[in-house]
């Protein structure tokens, strides 16, 4: 064997060593994805207090004709998000309709708003109406506004509440071609975590602003503003 030959059987060994190695990571970095049975056992527990605490909520879907108890949720993924960052300060005052419904934190790190970008609301329309997308935005006490979570018009963002200073759960649903889901998400602002959960049933029919209708008192969303 030549020395040419040499270098080059050494350089593709070098190459699969690499290449298996990299696999294995990536199988480790999937595995320290899922979470364990302790944690996850934790988190349930917090997300049925979380429920239990927005009780019209559950009972609105509850009223759809499905089991909405915790065990009836199952977790889909947790995964990391990256959140996007810019100096706003809170747009939504006293005296406008959707204050009210604004998250304060615990803490008085600024409140969470998961109603304005679906909903416009402003002066000089005869009726608010519905947005195709949602999001979910943290106006910090710093004057920095944080995207947490955001989706197209497949869903919809209901409600929400803190959990803890650092733990923040959204309720709403997901529209499939079976029907409606209603969905969790858990989002921890302080590791910017996401996990997410599902209910194992669909709603065949479901109208999509009932809920919103219900919780934002003062706000008819039954017809469209244009």
């Amino acid at each position: 064997m030549t020395s040419i030959q040499k270098s080059y059987l050494f350089a593709v060994l070098v190459l699969m060593v690499l290449s298996c190695s990299g696999k294995e990571s990536v199988e480790e970095e999937k595995m320290d994805t899922q979470p364990s049975k302790e944690s996850m056992e934790a988190t349930f527990q917090k997300l049925e207090l979380g429920l239990s605490q927005k009780s019209a909520w559950k009972s609105h879907w509850t009223s759809q004709g499905i089991n909405m108890a915790m065990e009836e949720f199952e977790w889909v993924f947790t995964d990391s998000i990256d959140p996007m960052e810019m100096p706003e300060k809170n747009p939504i005052l006293v005296g406008d309709p959707l204050f009210p419904y604004q998250f304060a934190h615990p803490e008085g790190n600024g409140t969470v708003d998961i109603y304005s970008y679906k909903i416009e609301a402003q002066d000089g329309l005869d009726k608010p109406y519905l947005n195709p997308d949602s999001e979910v935005i943290w106006y910090r006490a710093d004057g920095m506004k944080e995207r947490l979570l955001f989706m197209g018009p497949s869903g919809m963002f209901e409600e929400g509440l803190w959990l803890s200073p650092s733990e923040f759960l959204v309720m709403g649903y997901f529209q499939e071609d079976e029907g409606f889901r209603p969905m969790l998400w858990l989002i921890r602002t302080d590791k910017h975590l996401l996990s997410q959960f599902k209910l194992k049933k669909v709603v065949g029919e479901y109208s999509p602003e009932s809920y919103l209708s219900r919780r934002l008192k003062g706000l008819d969303l039954s017809t469209n503003g244009n």
